[in-house]
């Protein structure tokens, strides 16, 4: 998946419980110089299991490749080391796991 203007991909397109998943950021953050970025993650409708996880800086922005745990979908925003947040204009981004589909 990947959404051009935010600056955001997710591979694979396709995911489920067991997948390594990688995020790439390219946002609001690392446009603005940001030192470090954070992926804030959380599973589900009500964000169960919710981690930050450092980014690694790239010559393309920030990336973090993560194991997807949890079924249902993954819910996902970005901070910097000042607290501030790109997180969709508070509509965070969210993709599907698919449950039928194991590793």
């Amino acid at each position: 998946m990947r959404i051009e203007q935010q600056g955001i991909e997710v591979t694979p397109d396709i995911i489920k419980a067991g997948d390594l998943v990688r995020i790439q950021y390219n946002g609001l953050l690392a446009r603005s110089g940001a030192d470090q970025v954070y992926l804030h993650v959380g599973y589900g409708d009500k964000w169960e299991y919710v981690c930050d996880y450092p980014m690694q800086k790239t010559a393309n922005g920030w990336q973090k490749v993560l194991s997807v745990e949890h079924p249902g979908s993954l819910n996902f925003c970005f901070k910097d080391s000042a607290n501030n947040w790109d997180n969709n204009n508070g509509l965070n981004w969210s993709v599907a796991i698919n449950n039928n589909l194991r590793a």
